[in-house]
């Protein structure tokens, strides 16, 4: 008689504390990841312009 007692109530405990129980996914995205290039791309643009420019300023000096 006790063991039909019994039963339901550790029954209800096991789902109690197995529906609490945390649980960790680890998913790849679904989408790729992406890397914006842009700044590194400008930066080669105003370096390429400044030394065109350093280069046309030395040949005419009395310029300014």
């Amino acid at each position: 008689m006790t063991t039909t007692r019994l039963l339901p109530l550790v029954l209800t405990a096991f789902v109690v504390i197995a529906g609490c129980t945390p649980t960790v996914a680890v998913q790849a995205p679904s989408e790729p990841i992406t890397v914006n290039l842009n700044v590194k791309i400008q930066h080669e643009i105003r370096i390429k312009v400044d030394k065109e420019l350093d280069n046309l300023f030395e040949d005419k000096e009395g310029i300014f």
